[in-house]
């Protein structure tokens, strides 16, 4: 692949982002509880997938761009539950792709110089991506907006608050809405490899009178990408879950870019106030409800699905006890390096061997990653950050460490002056390998169980009517000055064709109007 010309700008860009991110990969490390597995190698699995996205994410996300912008594919990812979202972009994508490249650093394989082009071009993806999926706030991460992620546009906000059932602690639907959450997060951890990579929250919305929404996501729930689901899902009605979640009396001060939140005062369930299920993805136009007709409807799908999720994950569990370590390395490896793989089923262009399998070149490291030297390099990267490459001159002071220490390691501004390097990984994708099973083809979406080919081929064709070029550019801001015209309407009205509150009801409602709309206990 021949160089490309470099600017400064591009180098200072791309290093104000790696350094920016570098911040917070270790305020996110430093702040979370060690994440462990008495089944997975985590450590390992971990490691091993950041080998995989930095030989790989550039030619695939150049091949997605070739099909659709990164910008445009936000634009879509806002209208429904993907994966790319705060957990798969807000730190996952360039997370494990720069720390692949700190690894290959660390053991001079590469020089810190070499890949630029990839690196520049990496994360040039994700800064626009991020600026598109963050076109509400206005920030390019959760950190930049005060850890908080308020994604959502005015008209799909007002739809989930109009459409929330009303409980209080105790009555049936709330003991069902409380032991779903519990049975979907359960069944989403071991899904990923008991990690968080299947589930994200982003919010919080205000919904006044001392309520907040957090808007819960569950994703690969469902037979699809993951070979380890074939057969064990099959039950699963759904691959992707949006929650709906009102809770009084608790401000949710910190969302952050690993999805995760936290609350003062702590959340407690008994302050859940309302509740909604939604299930969308690359083929439906909008949320779609799942069992909200009632109060009495939604109350039995959540006892209902919460049982099909527990045996699934009795199912699951007995499957994943068989694998050998290699297998659980493969999928727990695979799961994390394909945390951005609904790039390419928004473009219609996902390959399951591009996605579930590791690169060759990744590969050549496996006999490296017993636990014991995976905890040791894994805990050296991310918070006492002792390896060659963290070191700085003696006179920095690191953000929240006041170390002389950093993440990522910069590109050189040499560059510029005719330095050697070597631009890219390469073109195109190397083979790769696992040890898991076949894949089978069969993938759940909303409109039914179909082949990825037919999954693609319908993707790349269809274009939601909220994200057509008619509508795709009116944002709140444009709402605001034009909430009486006929455009304005018809934009509200597709967002509220499912909705049991709203329909027809059009724009220019306040959250007052809503309030008196929602049903009352």
């Amino acid at each position: 692949m021949d160089k490309k010309p470099l600017t400064y700008a591009q180098l200072l860009e791309t290093n104000n982002i790696m350094q920016v991110l570098g911040d917070e990969t270790y305020f996110l490390c430093v702040t979370r509880t060690v994440q462990e597995s008495k089944l997975f190698p985590v450590s390992s699995y971990m490691l091993l997938s950041y080998l995989n996205a930095f030989y790989r994410y550039p030619t695939l996300l150049r091949k997605i761009e070739a099909k659709m912008p990164a910008e445009k594919i936000a634009d879509r990812v806002r209208n429904m539950n993907s994966k790319i979202q705060a957990i798969g972009t807000g730190w996952c994508m360039i997370g494990f792709y720069l720390l692949g490249r700190e690894m290959l650093i660390n053991m001079g394989m590469i020089r810190p110089t070499d890949a630029a082009d990839d690196v520049i071009y990496v994360l040039d993806f994700w800064k626009r991506y991020q600026l598109g999926w963050h076109r509400n706030d206005g920030h390019i991460t959760s950190k930049e907006a005060g850890h908080r992620a308020q994604i959502l546009p005015e008209r799909r906000i007002q739809v989930f608050h109009a459409d929330l059932h009303p409980c209080v602690d105790g009555d049936a639907l709330h003991t069902a809405a409380v032991k779903f959450t519990a049975a979907v997060s359960q069944y989403a951890f071991l899904v990923a490899c008991e990690s968080r990579i299947s589930m994200s929250n982003h919010g919080p919305y205000n919904l006044g009178d001392g309520r907040e929404l957090l808007v819960r996501d569950f994703f690969d729930l469902g037979e699809g990408d993951l070979p380890w689901l074939d057969g064990v899902a099959s039950d699963i009605p759904h691959s992707r879950l949006t929650v709906t979640t009102a809770v009084k009396d608790t401000h949710f001060y910190l969302v952050d870019d690993w999805g995760s939140f936290d609350s003062r005062p702590e959340y407690k369930s008994e302050n859940l106030c309302g509740v909604g299920l939604y299930t969308s993805d690359e083929l439906s136009e909008t949320h779609i409800p799942v069992g909200m007709g009632s109060r009495e409807e939604l109350t039995e799908t959540f006892e209902r699905y919460g049982k099909i999720m527990r045996d699934t994950t009795a199912k699951l569990w007995q499957r994943i006890a068989g694998y050998t370590r290699d297998q659980m390395l493969d999928a727990g490896s695979l799961t994390y390096y394909a945390v951005i793989k609904d790039f390419a089923h928004v473009a219609g262009v996902y390959e399951h061997d591009e996605w579930m399998k590791i690169d060759e070149r990744a590969n050549r490291f496996r006999g490296l990653f017993n636990d014991e030297y995976s905890n040791e390099v894994l805990g050296a990267m991310l918070v006492p950050l002792t390896l060659p490459s963290a070191q700085c001159h003696e006179y920095t002071m690191m953000h929240h460490a006041n170390t002389a220490r950093r993440v990522y390691t910069p590109l050189s501004y040499s560059l510029l002056n005719g330095d050697d390097y070597v631009g890219s990984v390469g073109d195109g994708i190397k083979p790769g390998m696992t040890f898991l099973p076949p894949k089978v083809d069969r993938y759940r979406t909303t409109q039914g169980v179909m082949t990825l080919a037919e999954f693609n081929q319908r993707a790349a064709n269809f274009t939601p009517q909220l994200c057509a070029d008619k509508f795709r550019f009116l944002d709140d801001t444009w709402v605001k000055y034009h909430y009486k015209t006929p455009l304005a309407n018809e934009l509200y009205c597709l967002e509220q064709q499912y909705s049991r509150k709203l329909k027809g009801k059009g724009a220019g409602l306040l959250r007052d109007d809503i309030v008196a709309l929602t049903d009352k206990i």
